[in-house]
């Protein structure tokens, strides 16, 4: 599961665009299964904390339905880059009984302890997500509403079209 893709403003800017590492513009935060079909999006600006939009993503997540009170909302591995790396947000995971894959951050002069991690998860599926957006959707790709609502609401019509095409083909 990668959360974060930077995309461009559209011109002139609008509300919810702002500078971030990568320059101005705005951040899609995508939880994709194994398979690289995106399950819950979220759009922010490009400044803001990636590490606040997991648990809302999560939430948004509801994988079956069982009787009338219970719904099960449960995934066993969550595989996230270094922007992710926070020991607040592993517990997090773990109280939920979700196995974090997040690489640590290396920092300059300073050993890496600990075990490596052994990666289970193939992120060449999840980048395969983003490359969809910014490859088939060109409305996705530099954003030209200055409502956020209303790219938010490009970005899941783009994912229904994802889901269709895939149950099209079967």
């Amino acid at each position: 599961m990668r959360l974060t893709a930077h995309f461009p403003p559209g011109r002139g800017g609008g509300e919810g665009v702002a500078h971030g590492y990568k320059g101005k513009g705005v951040t899609i935060h995508t939880v994709t299964d194994a398979h690289g079909m995106p399950l819950h999006c979220t759009v922010t600006a490009a400044n803001g904390d990636e590490r606040k939009q997991v648990m809302p993503l999560l939430d948004g997540i509801v994988t079956e339905k069982k009787g009338k009170k219970t719904c099960v909302k449960r995934l066993k591995k969550i595989a996230c880059d270094k922007g992710y790396d926070d020991k607040k947000l592993r517990d997090s995971l773990r109280k939920r009984g979700i196995k974090p894959e997040i690489p640590k951050r290396q920092w300059r002069g300073k050993k890496q302890r600990g075990r490596p991690m052994i990666k289970t998860i193939p992120r060449y599926k999840v980048e395969r997500t983003f490359s969809w957006f910014q490859r088939k959707y060109r409305r996705i790709t530099t954003r030209w509403e200055r409502k956020p609502t209303y790219f938010y609401a490009f970005v899941q019509i783009a994912t229904i079209h994802i889901w269709i095409n895939k149950l099209i083909k079967g």
